[in-house]
């Protein structure tokens, strides 16, 4: 067991997981805030053993005001809100969730996919402008569609997510490439630097995490490269675009679409150059593929087991 014979948590961020979280199985206090700012997060994490947050800022200058913290449990798999480095000079545990959103950000992503190709906003817009009612034949034809089938999907980063993408893609019948600094062996899979993916995939989806060297990994040299018929997915951070310059290159056609569900910064700031954008080709939605009932509900039982594993002096899932 943990030597701590009475734990105090506090859930930074509550309003972020819509779930039922089993109360934990150790002796302990927990104390909710729906939110909480970054000016907020010292007072409320005095005399706290574990905190837990989703999106919260814990940076350094913040965990060397917390000297009763052992335990930093992210609600997310994403960690680039936590200094880690901080966390292991102080001997502070990080724990994450992982693989918990393995349907519900796959299934967004082929979502983004065929909104995109299928260009459904044009054609849902049209409707509601009652352009078919106006119609001489039974169908509007004004925008093109493409199919998934027969087309090349590249998806960078060949986690637990990327594996589900690339299944699911294979039962739409696409071709699937990958560029992974891990080696690659599954079957019907192509293992293929970075630009030579973007260079030849119809789809491009991104699956991996934002750190300093991923940030900004693709920039307007690496669109530029993209066919002109190509797509570009992100349902993992949006850091990893250069948003100023997708927005130009959606702007000027140097690549068909993009489907979003992530920016740079979230809440977003208003002068952010994506969330402007009034483009049929660009559909953004806000953070939410990986925000199933079914996801979050087992994101919240993975949380617990965290915690009751690290009291146990069995930490699980460690960063």
């Amino acid at each position: 067991m943990h030597d701590i014979a009475h734990h105090k948590i506090v859930f930074l961020d509550r309003d972020s997981l819509i779930a039922n979280i089993r109360t934990p199985a150790f002796d302990h206090t927990w104390r909710d805030y729906p939110a909480t700012s970054a000016a907020e997060v010292v007072e409320r994490l005095a005399g706290a053993t574990i905190a837990i947050t989703n999106k919260v800022p814990l940076r350094a200058d913040t965990i060397a005001q917390l000297p009763d913290l052992k335990m930093i449990a992210v609600a997310a798999t994403g960690t680039d809100n936590v200094d880690l480095a901080a966390c292991r000079e102080r001997g502070i545990v990080v724990a994450n969730i992982r693989n918990y959103s393995l349907v519900s950000v796959p299934e967004h992503c082929f979502a983004l996919m065929l909104a995109v190709r299928r260009n459904l906003r044009a054609y849902v817009a049209d409707v509601e402008d009652g352009r078919w009612e106006r119609s001489t034949r039974f169908c509007l034809l004004d925008h093109p569609i493409g199919d998934l089938a027969g087309s090349r999907l590249g998806i960078v980063g060949y986690g637990a997510l990327g594996r589900r993408v690339a299944q699911i893609a294979r039962a739409f019948g696409m071709e699937v490439a990958v560029a992974s600094r891990s080696p690659v062996t599954d079957a019907d899979v192509v293992q293929l630097p970075l630009d030579e993916l973007l260079a030849t995939s119809d789809v491009v989806s991104l699956h991996l995490p934002l750190t300093d060297q991923t940030r900004h990994m693709i920039g307007a040299r690496e669109l530029a490269s993209m066919k002109k018929s190509a797509i570009l997915i992100n349902t993992a951070r949006g850091g990893l675009v250069d948003e100023a310059a997708l927005a130009q290159a959606l702007t000027d056609g140097t690549i068909a679409g993009a489907g979003f569900d992530v920016l740079s910064k979230e809440p977003p700031v208003p002068d952010n150059p994506l969330l402007r954008l009034r483009l049929p080709n660009f559909v953004l939605t806000p953070h939410v593929a990986w925000a199933s009932g079914g996801a979050m509900q087992t994101l919240a039982d993975m949380l617990v087991d965290n915690l009751e594993a690290f009291v146990a002096g069995k930490p699980t899932n460690v960063v």
